[in-house]
């Protein structure tokens, strides 16, 4: 279980994060995303340690991270700019991790090689930017960690590789109940492997809600009339955006879907439509609610 209550983090003049609070089951993937300098980097630095936090508490299995070796050994943490000792093969890379790691595993190492196909004595700088994202994986997910932390762990990646990454962690989490925190700008990526979503924005977490909850509770409806559309129609919802074409209206609205729908046809529109809607959408919506909005949307 992670618990971040409170949390602030501040870089000279930059407040990154602002008493930001989030909670992760075990067993579960979290994802963390945000616009840009929203605070999501900071925030799986201080998950893994690397940062202290300036106030708050984050505890990992009630304890404390920065500093702790216990915790840190049992967290893996591969961040978007990744680091390999200089003239490194990914067997020196094994090998080193086996020395400080007690739980690296060396046969799920040698079970994986069949996954990533990289001959383990080509050196790790030698390798393009998508080798060397399969290599961190494959190093991280042989030390069987209890939490993954990873941020744009995707990134580079070819679209067979992609899937094949995604089915090893959905493995993990289910075999073994390991946590993920992943944070990542592809959001169609994150659909298919998170329970839970945390949107941040500007050091502040907006939402954070059990991702079939997220998009139970945003609709996308298209209403068409006869005639003039009602004026109280948008003054009765909780529209976070909102485009009219001729008699036709496309609303993004916030609330329980039995409630919209009898609201809706309580005007006798002509047409009644109900659209999925993909987190990507509900991200831009979202955000648009809260000042960060782009214009003229195409559909």
């Amino acid at each position: 279980m992670i618990e971040v209550e409170r949390v602030s983090k501040q870089f000279q003049d930059l407040e990154a994060l602002r008493e930001v609070s989030l909670a992760v089951h075990k067993g579960s993937v979290y994802g963390l995303v945000g616009s840009n300098g929203a605070g999501k980097t900071t925030m799986l630095k201080l998950l893994a340690g690397i940062y202290k936090p300036d106030s708050g508490n984050l505890m990992i299995d009630s304890q404390p991270v920065f500093e702790n070796e216990a915790i840190k050994t049992r967290c893996v943490f591969i961040p978007d700019i990744l680091y390999f000792f200089l003239n490194y093969t990914i067997q020196d890379m094994a090998d080193f991790y086996a020395n400080i790691y007690p739980q690296w595993n060396n046969q799920r190492y040698l079970k994986l090689a069949n996954v990533f196909n990289i001959e383990v004595k080509r050196r790790i700088r030698t390798l393009s930017k998508g080798m060397q994202r399969q290599v961190a994986l494959w190093l991280g997910l042989a030390l069987m960690p209890d939490v993954m932390i990873l941020d744009e762990p995707l990134d580079g990646l070819d679209p067979v590789m992609r899937q094949k990454v995604k089915n090893l962690i959905i493995q993990d989490v289910a075999e073994r109940e390991m946590t993920i925190i992943i944070s990542s700008h592809n959001l169609r990526e994150l659909e298919d492997i998170c329970d839970y979503i945390g949107i941040l924005h500007q050091g502040k977490m907006l939402i954070q809600k059990d991702f079939d909850d997220l998009r139970a509770d945003v609709h996308k409806i298209q209403v068409a009339f006869s005639g003039e559309i009602p004026p109280a129609l948008l003054e009765q919802t909780q529209t976070l955006y909102h485009e009219q074409r001729g008699s036709v209206l496309i609303l993004i609205v916030r609330g329980a879907y039995s409630e919209i729908i009898s609201h809706m046809q309580s005007y006798n529109p002509a047409v009644l439509d109900i659209l999925p809607l993909t987190l990507e959408e509900i991200f831009i919506y979202e955000m648009g609610d809260n000042g960060y909005e782009i214009k003229n949307i195409l559909y």
